[in-house]
């Protein structure tokens, strides 16, 4: 403490002045040992980290960037190194078994630390898995504010990936801590597999069949109970998932001979699934209605509660790579969404996929057929399609929706108002006012606005679409959106003609349409 008030900085934390607010609001001083009083109670872990699970992972597009021009490896027994973008190196130290090699660090994703430890490190153990590899070493890696958490936090995390370690029949035999601001933890993994054996991201067929083993939204789950939007029991099967081992999956799928795979982790499905349709120059269509989500992710998403990875990951895969004009904002945002500890998403022959799955199943793993290889594509492709015609997850139009006595979707047909008033030119800016009040002559008025002269027939609905949502109108919602179909607007530009609605209505409009999708 001396040489502290000395230098004017505390030695311990220059970025600190001496004397530091702690000493002097508790008259505690971190130099000369004394601590904090430890928190008493159970620790929240995400509380103490700005990103939770694999979402505080640098994004893609700048992690590119910054290793762009490092020193390139020449040694010729690497086989897989860090240019490859694969799951874990591979080098082979012997001629007759390749050695797999990962290490892999993220923030909490769950606030019981035990349970982060479990996901930790079957985390971690998921690049060997997915590289059809058998883990058999670790070390641990841990980043933890010991002067303001209490120590046996720290040692419920380590106690956690240790016994998730042993499940996995990997022995951890030491590892490496440092006194951090944010909560981290990690294992480095090193793991085998007979010769050249290993799978690898990339050697995807046409005719493959892909199957994803997790359900997706975990990262959207998090990101919801971190700020609230979601509750302790729709997280505890999330984090029941992010703990289990993908050992099932990656014995299987060297057994039934997978062409491609590799674990969907902080970049997403599409962003992992895009290096796999590139290394293979193929053409993969996915199919979301096929696409395990955990339970309330879907409303969450449509609500645009969303971690900021979200974004990353869309900027990081080539727009150009991607065809997914059928999706809304919520089901892309799914896609793009960070998994911590996710499945393994893998490349089968189609012969093989039956068995597969019914083997993940038989040992407790869920196994889901979402896609396939369409074609051979030389930059790679993706299309996404999804069979339900949806806007923020509300479904097709009712064909025959509610009549209304004097609005603009009474319940005479849009087309035959419009016959009907057809001899009533559209109004000038000059004469908009005043409304017919007559419930025959209003259909006739709207039917001569909404004919989208000036405007086009698409945009005049997609106003309609919008102001019906204002407006809390139901019946007006389902053929105003029908309507904007029909003239050729996307699923996103009515899902964003809904939003613009809610955004100008406020709450207890958001609350009208968040029940309208329900029926």
């Amino acid at each position: 403490m001396k040489r502290s008030i000395a230098l004017g900085h505390c030695i311990c934390d220059v970025r600190q002045p001496c004397p530091c607010d702690l000493f002097k609001q508790q008259d505690l001083c971190h130099c000369a040992g004394e601590k904090v009083p430890p928190i008493t109670g159970p620790v929240r872990l995400t509380e103490h980290v700005r990103n939770a699970g694999c979402a505080s992972k640098i994004s893609k597009g700048v992690l590119e960037e910054v290793l762009t021009g490092l020193p390139e490896i020449n040694d010729p027994r690497v086989v897989v190194g860090a240019s490859a973008g694969d799951d874990a190196g591979v080098i082979m130290l012997c001629e007759e078994t390749a050695t797999i090699l990962t290490v892999d660090v993220f923030c909490p994703a769950v606030d019981d630390p035990y349970t982060f430890g479990q996901i930790a490190a079957a985390n971690s153990l998921s690049d060997i898995y997915a590289m059809g590899a058998v883990p058999q070493v670790a070390l641990s890696i841990i980043g933890f504010p010991i002067d303001s958490l209490p120590a046996n936090a720290m040692r419920e995390i380590l106690r956690g990936g240790i016994e998730k370690m042993g499940e996995a029949g990997v022995c951890v035999i030491g590892g490496h801590s440092i006194n951090d601001e944010e909560v981290k933890c990690g294992f480095a993994v090193v793991g085998t597999c007979p010769g050249n054996a290993f799978v690898r991201n990339a050697g995807a067929q046409v005719g493959d069949v892909i199957v994803l083993t997790k359900p997706l939204g975990s990262g959207i789950a998090v990101f919801a109970h971190q700020v609230g939007r979601a509750s302790d029991e729709m997280v505890a099967p999330v984090a029941k998932s992010m703990a289990t081992l993908n050992k099932l999956g990656g014995q299987l799928m060297v057994e039934q001979g997978a062409h491609a795979a590799t674990d969907v982790t902080g970049f997403s499905l599409l962003g992992h699934m895009a290096e796999i349709v590139q290394n293979s120059q193929i053409e993969a269509t996915l199919e979301f209605d096929a696409i395990p989500l955990f339970e309330g992710v879907a409303e969450l998403a449509a609500a645009d509660v969303v971690p900021g990875a979200v974004e990353r990951n869309r900027e990081s895969v080539p727009e150009d790579l991607l065809e997914m004009s059928d999706l809304t904002a919520g089901q892309q945002a799914i896609l793009f969404g960070p998994e911590t500890s996710g499945g393994l998403l893998v490349f089968l022959p189609a012969r093989n996929v039956e068995k597969f799955v019914a083997d993940l199943r038989a040992g407790g793993v869920t196994g889901h057929v979402i896609g396939r290889v369409t074609a051979s594509h030389p930059q790679g492709r993706i299309r996404v399609t999804t069979k339900k015609a949806e806007v923020f997850g509300m479904t097709t139009p009712a064909q025959n929706p509610p009549a209304a006595s004097s609005c603009c979707c009474a319940d005479e047909s849009v087309a035959a108002a419009a016959a009907r008033g057809a001899q009533s030119p559209a109004p000038s800016s000059a004469d908009v006012l005043p409304v017919p009040a007559d419930a025959d002559a209003f259909k006739a008025y709207m039917a001569a606005v909404g004919k989208g002269d000036a405007l086009g027939a698409k945009y005049s609905k997609l106003i309609g679409v919008a102001l019906s949502v204002m407006s809390k109108c139901e019946p007006c919602v389902r053929i105003n959106a029908k309507a904007a179909r029909d003239a050729g607007a996307t699923e996103q530009e009515i899902a964003e003609a809904v939003s613009l609605g809610i955004g100008f209505g406020g709450a207890p409009v958001a609350m009208f349409y968040n029940a309208l999708r329900q029926k």
